[in-house]
């Protein structure tokens, strides 16, 4: 459910960027399921976690625990299957951050570039003024059976202190490596001056208008590291951190937070489950231990981050990232070694009732 409530999120965003430039709903379709791998590696802890702690309420509602306890099982012994969700947990994280988020996000990189390198949706309109991107505007007249472009306008207003107006007969869009080009040709460039208002008006033959930076930049685009498999992580090839702009610091701490992403989970679970058996009976329910569970679960956050910052500093210290999952591990198993202790695993004793005499004395 929380992963749905999330992917609906990033989707209805996604869906009016895409439709706003023209795009299939197959395309949609297609980048939506790219990015569903990372949202369910953001989502999968804390899903975990909130299930863990909602079985752990109802079986203490219903007097399971109590039960259990009576029946001679330690703490220790029921926390057993919340241990093994939380491995399951941490196999199905190390999956998603070793293979499927890499590839996943990997593949998504590319086919934005291949979108963005498509700008026929956005520019290729009869008869229309379209606007591929903030200060520009693009009108044609016609389009010919071969690709011609007939009595174009261009407006680029994206300058504070210049603006450029181009007008030609006939142009041509060209794909080049570093993007594609408006070739245009009979025209005329009109540039205004806003601070002197000075207007220059220049005749052309032929002009070549760069639409790299209105479709999305460098093409092809450079790789991130986050994208890479863990192999070439390891490998930290040198063409490789070339490419990514990285270190290889940046390589291996990003290798260790995929093992350290998937190892909280653990910690996540044991947690929950520990906290919701520590302090008395109350027929108001455990909203203190579980307020308690998501206090200790955001301090371990917290910590997370913090120790991150300080493995980015050297290799010496990448280890650290490893620091919050153990914490939470130790804490967990603390809280299960109390918890025999706590008074909410004893049995209840009920109230004694009323006889309706007094000491020393005769019934009333």
């Amino acid at each position: 459910m929380l992963v749905l409530v999330y992917w609906i999120n990033r989707a209805v965003l996604l869906f009016d960027r895409l439709i706003a430039n023209g795009e299939s709903a197959r395309v949609f379709v297609e980048l939506t399921l790219l990015s569903l791998p990372a949202m369910i590696a953001i989502v999968l802890p804390v899903a975990a976690f909130v299930a863990t702690m909602l079985v752990t309420n109802r079986l203490s509602a219903e007097n399971e625990l109590l039960v259990a306890q009576s029946a001679g099982m330690s703490p220790a012994r029921m926390a057993r299957p919340v241990v093994l969700l939380g491995l399951l947990t941490c196999l199905f994280m190390l999956a998603l951050g070793h293979i499927l988020v890499p590839l996943s996000q990997g593949r998504l990189a590319a086919r934005q570039a291949e979108i963005a390198q498509n700008i026929s949706a956005r520019f290729l309109t009869e008869g229309e003024f379209v606007h591929p991107a903030k200060g520009i505007t693009f009108y044609i007249r016609e389009i010919t059976r071969d690709g011609e472009l007939l009595d174009i306008f261009l407006s680029d207003q994206r300058d504070e202190n210049v603006e450029n107006v181009y007008s030609a007969q006939r142009a041509f869009l060209v794909r080049a490596q570093d993007g594609p080009r408006l070739v245009m040709f009979q025209g005329l460039t009109q540039s205004l001056r806003r601070d002197t208002d000075r207007l220059t008006i220049t005749a052309f033959s032929d002009f070549t208008y760069n639409l790299s930076a209105l479709v999305g930049g460098a093409f092809p685009p450079a790789r991130s590291y986050t994208h890479l498999p863990s192999s070439e992580l390891l490998r930290a090839n040198p063409a490789v951190l070339a490419e990514t702009g990285k270190t290889r610091l940046d390589f291996r701490l990003e290798f260790h937070l995929r093992n350290a992403r998937a190892l909280i989970s653990v910690a996540a679970v044991l947690i929950g489950f520990s906290t919701l058996l520590i302090g008395g009976f109350s027929r108001f329910g455990l909203w203190r231990q579980i307020f308690a569970a998501v206090v200790l679960l955001s301090v371990l956050k917290i910590l997370d981050n913090a120790v991150v910052s300080l493995a980015q500093r050297s290799e010496a210290h990448v280890w650290l990232v490893y620091l919050a999952s153990l914490l939470g591990l130790v804490l967990g198993y603390v809280l299960l070694w109390i918890a025999p202790r706590s008074a909410f695993l004893q049995p209840r004793r009920r109230p004694r009732p009323f006889s309706g005499s007094q000491p020393g004395g005769q019934a009333t």
